[in-house]
């Protein structure tokens, strides 16, 4: 009897231990299912009319009130459609701001989470929310402008060219616009560049405040006969500086072999340390090598002793200290050294010694023979006289 009031005993501890368990596990399978958020509301893509610079907004998810001991935060991918991988941006606003390529379409996507702290240990997710843009597509692709090219001479004058659209017809009229974050809106070429009564470039005023911001350009058009499709470019303005040709070139030869090139810094706003410089040395007219440099001075070498012609010539662009590229400068005027200098210095030098010996000198003994003898003359005459 003992035995099986035991048994009972033990079966009802195991009972018990197992609707323990199964009680304890169910509640966190319970508490895991019932913590759940909603995706955000409301998210688009705005266009605010920077050429490229757009908003993405959104509002908060349904039943956010919920979660009012925790921080939800959001999780933003977006990309131009064609491209390869997504940006992603975690955040607790409601909005971002970034510039975009309009030449293509753009997506996103964002989702709520909550994090760790608000659910035991593990992060909840919401579904994705998507949108997309397109800018306008009016207008065949054949109609827009081809071969835009824009330079920043030595940092201060920008200058953009193009060719028109191998689909434009005759009376098309392309203008162009730009903005950068500090414009209220965006602005209309002032200074067209014309090729007869085409607008074909653009010569831009002082640009105050502009370096290492994105510059979005749009360049668009009108036609009676076919619309033409807008062109959108972003780049920042550091990148493609193009400085002036450095002057004042100036080369030594030590020692018949170490050679000391030097040169002034290009005129401008450009800070020195701002710099890298290409060199290319020549010798004889015939041994050539090109070297750069950060410093406005350098040292070579001569290759052949007996070398009677040393020339250079020195080109400059930004450096990757001021900027991820640039646009190199034209070529500065080539100086020279000629071996045999010292020669023609030499014969410079003594010519004129040489006039002297051979000329001057020969006269100056003639005039002075003859004056003799014009003396004696003049004093024989007198004797007779006196006789």
């Amino acid at each position: 009897m003992n035995l099986d009031k035991m048994i009972l005993i033990h079966l009802h501890i195991r009972c018990l231990c197992t609707l323990l368990f199964c009680t304890a596990f169910g509640a966190v399978l319970s508490s895991n299912a019932e913590t759940k958020v909603n995706p955000p509301q409301d998210f688009e893509i705005v266009d605010p009319g920077y050429l490229g610079y757009l908003y993405l907004l959104w509002q908060p998810p349904l039943f956010v009130n919920n979660f009012k001991d925790c921080t939800v935060e959001y999780e933003l991918k977006y990309r131009n459609i064609d491209s390869a991988s997504w940006k992603t941006i975690i955040t607790k606003n409601l909005h971002y701001k970034d510039g975009f390529d309009l030449n293509k379409g753009i997506e996103a996507k964002i989702l709520t989470f909550l994090p760790e702290q608000c659910t035991n240990g593990s992060k909840v997710k919401s579904s994705w929310s998507e949108a997309t843009y397109w800018a306008s597509t009016k207008g065949h692709v054949n109609t827009k402008i081809q071969d835009m090219e824009c330079v920043y001479n030595n940092w201060q004058h920008l200058l953009c060219f193009w060719e028109p659209g191998i689909g434009a017809q005759f009376d098309s009229i392309y203008n162009l616009f730009y903005w950068y974050e500090g414009l209220d809106h965006a602005v209309q070429c002032p200074n067209y560049i014309k090729a007869g009564r085409k607008n074909i470039g653009c010569r831009f005023p002082h640009l105050e405040s502009s370096d290492y911001k994105d510059f979005y350009i749009c360049v668009n058009g009108t036609s009676q006969f076919k619309s033409i499709r807008s062109s959108y470019f972003i780049f920042q303005l550091q990148n493609i500086v193009k400085p002036l040709p450095a002057d004042h070139l100036s080369l030594t030869v030590k020692d018949s072999e170490d050679i000391f090139l030097r040169w002034n810094v290009p005129r401008g706003p450009i800070p020195p340390k701002c710099f890298i410089y290409e060199i290319e040395f020549i010798e004889d007219d015939s041994t050539r090598f090109q070297t750069t440099t950060l410093e406005n001075e350098m040292y070579v070498t001569k290759s052949l002793n007996e070398s009677q012609k040393l020339c250079f010539s020195v080109r400059s662009k930004v450096n990757i200290y001021c900027a991820e590229d640039g646009i190199w400068s034209e070529w500065s005027e080539e100086h020279c050294w000629r071996g045999d200098i010292l020669k023609e210095t030499v014969i410079l030098f003594l010519l004129p010694p040489i006039f002297v010996l051979l000329f001057v000198l020969p006269a100056l003994c003639l005039l002075l023979s003859k004056q003799k003898a014009l003396q004696k003359l003049t004093f024989c005459a007198k004797e007779q006289e006196h006789c």
